[in-house]
């Protein structure tokens, strides 16, 4: 007869049925309460990936520039001269909903004590951001809260937030996204994991002391949203950046000593996911003492201690009689340092409170043993073209305005100041170019990382959509002149027991899969963050991509701000009548619908090429993405220099081959294009690696004066448009 009482508990816990018949028969028992907390935290969405591990096996990932792929705390990427770049991105989503600064700034911390646990350095944030409508009160609260959140915790542990993107759609009314990509240095033979082995070693927390906070984190973070879900605060954990600083230097201290065999983040699901991923790894058995972990609150019982998502904490395992010298270190930075356990041969999993075996459960069984749902999925009702034209009275002039005011087109200079995004003097560009563009010291080469995902795209055709995200980071970073390494994801999904959204979700990791075959970026870590939905209103499928690539030489650098007078304008690429999922479509149908721009990959894998050999050879003074809003907006962006604003005056008859009418033209979003200046000597030899490369080479105009001309079509002051695009989103928030 079954304990209705534990068996309630487990439901609590988002145990479902069968999940916890599942686990009375391996055990061949009733699991207790604290049993029921590791159980329930570790088959969560969040931690198991139960519904999306059928999926991802998928993925492509692996490559000679791979050193390591997914399954450690970050994935790591081969720079040559000895060098390595460790990065990864995650989601704190739900938390940053109910409590947007602390959610937000723990997001921070997560992400850097994941790079920093594997022995690198961190040099770099992104943030990629999705809000809902900011005319909302609730939108910017929401706003200034994740904003300062990201800000205060980047800044203060003097880690620089050097770019990233912020979208908004009403679908993120209820659920904003907040995705947080972290980029580390380290030198190949200064790797670490997160292994536990060697049986009598030392079991070692170190960092803040645990407190309740963040307890059923990983759980609350594995449900949907309902009108209840902001009474969760206690669920949402407390940072503090200044603990994780002195964290972050003590454990880059210790690395440098012989004592180290395994370390892990104390992330999701606390002291129980970091500790049972360690033994699984290293094919072991744990015994842990509840009661010499750290506490700041009083009573904790073990299901407490075990389940608290307390912030700035790391557990390591230690060559046993060396725990004096990381003692020494840790007291020296003045952090709670204590041996909380021991690895032994068991394989089991023995928690102690005070002598007291109190939990007893396999690893394997904790780690490994969750369900792996292949879940039904079902297309939606098909999307077809649009035949009803969109109605615009605007002129052409406000039409361009209105979509570069936008909140999602226009400057996001009041959020990307309040970032001290030039701490430790490695970064190249303001966050405004299409890749933000890293010094390595002492190195002659540079790293350039993005991340994007146009939602609405995916919405449409989740397939296509995730191979223009892949694609267009990609670009990004061939328009700074980098060779794409690799990329790190984090999949932002509905609920997955909904047939539509795995569907979504199905879709889209064959859009990734593909996109990365054919130009060659594995996925090496990532995150999938499900159940984003409040009220049964789910979010645009939003696969975010995260991508990173090498610089050979730091000189042959290209940013995308026009330089001289007198430089050629060009475009590379073709423009068709792509307008469906586009900003112009949103705001003057006031909604999306239809097909969205199709990504042609070998076109694309040709782009990239031809960028990076236009950068290695000096023959292109700027290049720029075009995405978001089309020509017109590309082109714009593309005068809106730190230091000067230069105009242009183009045709744009020669790239009219499709007879498209002006709005089209103007604002389609179609794929694999880019504006290119050159001096008029490099014509010649533009042409001749375009035509190589099969590349189709459009001269539109000429860089300079004071205006932006389009001859026929627009005559506009650039200081004028420069002003009313710089300063939109701050009265948007007024």
């Amino acid at each position: 007869m079954q304990n209705t009482d534990i068996k309630t508990f487990a439901f609590n816990h988002g145990l479902t049925e069968e999940e916890y018949d599942l686990i009375v028969n391996t055990l061949n028992r009733e699991p207790n309460h604290t049993e029921v907390g590791i159980l329930g935290a570790m088959w969560s969405e969040h931690c198991s990936y139960k519904s999306s591990k059928i999926h991802l096996k998928k993925l492509p990932t692996t490559g000679k520039q791979v050193i390591q792929g997914p399954g450690e705390n970050a994935g790591i990427v081969d720079l040559g001269e000895d060098l390595c770049a460790v990065f990864k991105m995650e989601s704190h989503n739900h938390p940053s909903y109910i409590e947007p600064y602390q959610g937000a700034a723990t997001g921070v911390g997560g992400i850097i004590r994941d790079i920093f646990t594997m022995g690198a350095r961190p040099v770099a944030l992104l943030d990629s951001l999705r809000f809902g409508n900011p005319d909302l009160p609730k939108t910017k609260f929401l706003i200034e809260g994740v904003v300062s959140g990201i800000a205060d915790y980047g800044n203060c542990i003097g880690i620089p937030t050097v770019g990233g993107e912020v979208y908004f759609d009403d679908c993120y009314n209820g659920n904003p996204l907040v995705n947080v990509f972290c980029l580390g240095i380290t030198k190949k033979d200064k790797i670490f994991k997160g292994y536990a082995s060697g049986i009598g070693n030392p079991v070692i927390y170190v960092g803040s002391k645990t407190g309740r906070d963040g307890i059923q984190g990983a759980i609350m973070a594995s449900d949907s949203f309902t009108a209840e879900s902001e009474q969760k605060r206690p669920a949402v954990q407390v940072g503090d950046p200044f603990t994780e600083k002195l964290l972050l230097e003590a454990c880059l201290e210790l690395f440098e000593t012989d004592c180290v065999v395994g370390i892990q983040d104390m992330g999701a699901a606390g002291l129980i996911s970091s500790s049972t991923e360690m033994a699984d790894r290293g094919q072991t058995g744990l015994d842990l003492w509840m009661e010499k972990v750290p506490h700041r609150e009083k009573n904790m019982t073990p299901y407490e201690v075990l389940l608290s998502e307390s912030q700035e904490r790391m557990l390591m395992v230690l060559k046993k009689g060396k725990e004096d010298i990381a003692k020494a270190i840790f007291k020296k930075w003045e952090l709670d340092f204590s041996v909380i356990g021991e690895v032994t041969d068991s394989k089991i999993l023995r928690i102690f409170d005070n002598k007291e075996l109190v939990a007893s459960l396999p690893i394997d069984f904790i780690t490994n043993s969750a369900p792996c749902y292949d879940r039904p999925y079902t297309e939606p009702e098909k999307n077809t073209k649009n035949t009803e034209k969109i109605k615009n009275s605007l002129s052409i002039e406000d039409t361009f305005l209105k979509i570069l005011t936008s909140p999602t087109i226009t400057s996001k200079r009041w959020i990307f100041e309040q970032y001290d995004y030039m701490v430790r003097t490695n970064t190249m560009f303001i966050p405004l170019n299409d890749s933000a563009v890293l010094n390595i010291k002492k190195s002659n080469k540079g790293i350039a990382i993005t991340s994007n995902c146009n939602s609405r795209y995916c919405y449409l055709d989740p397939r296509e959509g995730t191979k223009i995200a892949v694609a267009e980071s990609a670009r990004n970073l061939a328009c700074s002149g980098a060779l794409p390494l690799a990329i790190t994801d984090c999949l932002n999904f509905g609920n997955p027991q909904k047939p539509e959204i795995m569907w979504q979700f199905k879709e889209s990791i064959e859009g990734m899969k593909e996109a990365c075959l054919k130009l060659n970026t594995p996925v090496v870590s990532g995150n999938v963050s499900f159940y984003n939905e409040t009220e049964g209103e789910s979010v645009y499928p939003t696969p975010t991509v995260g991508m990173v690539g090498l610089i050979s030489d730091l000189r042959k650098t290209v940013n995308q701000w026009f330089k001289n007078e007198g430089d050629l304008i060009t475009i590379l690429g073709n423009t068709y009548d792509e307008l469906d999922g586009s900003e112009y479509q949103k705001i003057f149908k006031g909604s999306i619908s239809g097909i969205p721009p199709k990504i042609d990959l070998d076109k694309e894998k040709n782009l990239i090429a031809t960028l990076i050999e236009l950068a290695n050879e000096s023959i292109i003074n700027s290049a720029h993405d075009l995405s978001e809003g089309g020509i017109a907006v590309a082109i714009a962006e593309c005068c809106f220099s730190k230091n000067t604003n230069f105009g242009f005056i183009i045709n744009l008859d020669n790239i009219n081959e499709h007879k498209l009418d002006i709005p089209t033209l103007l604002f389609s979003e179609s794929q694999s294009r880019c504006i290119v200046s050159i001096n008029k000597n490099n014509l010649k030899k533009l042409r001749e690696i375009t035509s190589k490369n099969s590349i189709d080479l459009n001269l539109i105009g000429v860089v300079g004066g004071n205006r932006m001309i389009i001859e026929d079509i627009l005559d506009l002051s650039v200081s004028d448009v420069f002003q009313k695009w710089d300063t939109a989103f701050e009265e948007l928030l007024k």
